[in-house]
């Protein structure tokens, strides 16, 4: 349900092309939400059709040319609707607490690998964060559009910051933990 609500955010900021849109998405909203080109251009369709949206009218009308897309009066209300709604925080579901929790019965085999490279990409998102945090939220760019959008950048900085830091404790836990055979119990050489 959330996907229309981002498209409608993303064209109240700047009415776009579907194609625009996409790149927008890859460059802003999809730190938090993703979305595919096919999914974007197909709610396009469906906010059309719901009369949220409409397509602006070109100047020069031909085929395959890009169509800009801007949000009508149905569609501010539907968004200020759904940003007043109540909505309660999602479980978290993360296939690498998963992935502990099974290790725990079956052996660490190849986990701490793998927790080191997500460690990396945590510490590579973070970083892309806090560039953008430093080039876009400099001191005194404090309107309250700003302080909106910076808060959600502090959201994600704050969550790659809780990743690291959690990464870099569970890899200190690997290191007192007794290498495991696959059925949870020390090795063959221990006993």
């Amino acid at each position: 349900m959330s996907l229309p609500h981002a498209i409608l955010t993303a064209l109240l900021e700047k009415p776009s092309s579907g194609l625009e849109l996409t790149r927008r998405f890859d460059k802003s909203i999809a730190y938090f939400w993703s979305a595919t080109h096919q999914q974007i251009y197909r709610e396009l369709g469906r906010l059309e059709a719901e009369g949220l949206i409409r397509a602006l009218p070109s100047e020069q009308p031909a085929r395959g040319q890009k169509r800009e897309y801007e949000v009508l009066p149905a569609g501010r209300d539907e968004l200020a609707r759904w940003t007043a709604a109540s909505h309660d925080p999602k479980p978290l579901r993360d296939v690498t607490l998963l992935r502990l929790r099974a290790a725990a019965v079956v052996g660490t085999a190849g986990l701490e690998t793998d927790l080191r490279r997500h460690r990396e990409l945590h510490a590579r998102q973070l970083a892309k964060y806090l560039e953008i945090e430093q080039r876009d939220f400099p001191p005194g760019k404090d309107g309250p559009q700003d302080r909106l959008r910076h808060l959600v950048l502090r959201a994600g900085i704050d969550l790659e910051t809780f990743w690291t830091q959690w990464l870099d404790h569970a890899l200190s836990e690997f290191a007192h933990l007794p290498d495991t055979d696959g059925t949870g119990r020390p090795g063959a050489g221990e006993d």
